[in-house]
């Protein structure tokens, strides 16, 4: 299959580039912030606080307790999510560890979400109540936003939303997202890509509409008139995606949408280890981490790696395991590796010649910002759509596998290495439109715009709401379709 190959100012950049329009600054607001309680989620987040901090604005962030600390170490707030959320984004379904990536591990995922729902939309409005905001910002699944986007605009605040993952927009191929199929270039493909969507709606997108619109309608909203995904882009009153358009398959975007680059890393999160002097620019550095969520198996992907370049003493491996413990790698550890709990993100990019992951969007972002060439695996949670883009952007290798063998991991490492396919020219021009958008300035433009188109629209109201009634989806519970043709729980 051809890959695109993307150039300075081609077609695509132009297609998506930023609507600039000026504005006067705003005055200081009080913004309230949520994120989904998952690292990757909750990261984004504090990024784009302490840029509207910094600015005198005042906020408020809530999610779970566990990241309290964080949250208040910018500076910040602390609110947590209502007790029924308190938790880690995947706690109540913990069979997405096991589950093989496809239809049903999505579907699951979906319903975990969307079983946050009222909690969410409690917790914020209770915020409203007691402290009303200018302003409302939350990641791209923090779905307790959907009633109020789906309500009255004269009874909530503006909503910003930021994406943490690929742009979930509709195909102009008609193809599933995250599912990692590259855009159709052929017939052939149109009608693969057709049948592989029929299949798709009837395991997923269906079931999970169904579940959707009865959880909104316990909450008096819905139904929406778009699948979940795309709904959360189109009705919010800006979007923020974290990253360039040449990293997005081509299609048109509805006008919420502004690409704003990679969030400036949050310094200092981790000490630099005692090896750190090791990196002294005699060996290629080989980065390699499972991120923070699929990191349950490090024999998915780190174990392989390390075993793929243990006999390479030109090359330095060095593994950060997403804050799990560094004992828990599979022994024996090559001499050649280096091994780190968490790392100074900052320190480490600038000295990385080959970034290996399992295709965490932010950490892939982070990457391409610092032009460095990646070799992907994963295929769960939105890995493979990522992964996917790694390769047809031409930034790298993308194994399309969630089990990499050490020999298609050192093949795949070494033919980035020797820049076969222009790998890290490619990476270079990305990183070149990283650098021509000031980040910073565009979250500032973004939600001081949107404040002010809306400023004086709304009048808070509040609700009482009750979860007692709450369909909850359980790690016991699944949808199913039943002989009356409706989809229903099943615990």
């Amino acid at each position: 299959m051809a890959e695109r190959k993307p150039t300075s100012g081609d077609a695509t950049t132009r297609a998506f580039a930023l609507r600039i329009e000026p504005f006067r600054e705003s005055p200081h607001m009080r913004i309230i912030m949520a994120a989904t309680p998952a690292l990757g989620h909750v990261i984004p987040m504090l990024g784009i606080a302490r840029i509207l901090l910094s600015e005198g604005h005042e906020v408020v962030a809530s999610t779970a307790s566990a990241y309290q600390d964080r949250v208040k170490s910018v500076g910040a707030e602390f609110w947590p999510l209502p007790e029924s959320a308190d938790h880690d984004a995947q706690a109540k379904l913990p069979e997405l560890k096991t589950l093989p990536p496809g239809f049903e591990w999505l579907r699951a995922a979906m319903c975990g979400l969307i079983n946050e729902i009222p909690a969410q939309y409690m917790g914020l409005q209770q915020m409203l109540q007691e402290a009303p905001a200018d302003i409302v910002i939350a990641d791209d699944q923090f779905f307790g936003v959907l009633p109020m986007l789906l309500g009255a605009r004269s009874a909530r605040p503006p909503v910003v939303l930021f994406g943490t993952t690929i742009l979930h927009w509709h195909r102009e191929d008609g193809a599933p997202n995250f599912l990692g199929l590259h855009p159709a270039i052929s017939q052939a493909q149109h009608e693969e890509y057709a049948a592989i969507t029929r299949e798709y709606d009837n395991i997923v997108r269906y079931p999970v509409t169904r579940y959707l619109d009865r959880c909104l309608e316990g909450v008096g909203a819905g139904p929406l008139s778009k699948p979940l995904l795309e709904s959360v882009v189109e009705l919010t009153d800006a979007y923020m995606q974290l990253s360039v358009p040449s990293f997005e398959f081509t299609h048109a975007v509805p006008p919420s949408v502004q690409f704003v680059g990679a969030l400036p890393i949050i310094p200092n999160q981790a000490p630099l280890p005692p090896w750190a002097d090791d990196l002294d620019g005699r060996r290629k550095v080989i980065l390699v981490t499972q991120g923070t969520l699929a990191n349950h198996d490090f024999n998915l992907l780190i174990t392989p790696t390390l075993a793929a370049l243990a006999d390479e003493p030109d090359l330095l491996v060095v593994v950060t395991t997403g804050g799990r413990p560094i004992e828990v790698i599979p022994r024996p550890i090559p001499a050649n590796a280096r091994l780190a709990s968490y790392l100074p993100f900052e320190w480490i990019l600038s000295k990385a010649d080959v970034f290996v992951t399992n295709g965490g969007y932010g950490s892939v972002n982070q990457a391409m910002s610092f032009g460095i060439p990646l070799v992907a695996a994963g295929l769960t949670e939105d890995k493979a759509d990522v992964n996917a883009r790694v390769a047809w952007s031409g930034v790298g290798v993308n194994l399309a596998t969630n089990t990499p063998t050490p020999v298609a991991l050192r093949n795949a490492i070494r033919a980035v290495l020797d820049d076969a396919q222009s790998y890290r020219q490619h990476a270079s021009l990305i990183a070149k439109e990283f650098a021509a958008i000031d980040t910073r300035a565009e979250v500032l433009r973004v939600v001081g715009q949107v404040a002010q188109r809306l400023e004086g629209v709304h009048t808070h109201q509040s609700r009482e709401l009750s979860l007692s009634s709450w369909p909850y989806f359980g790690v016991n519970d699944s949808i199913y379709l039943d002989n009356t043709q409706e989809y229903k729980i099943r615990s």
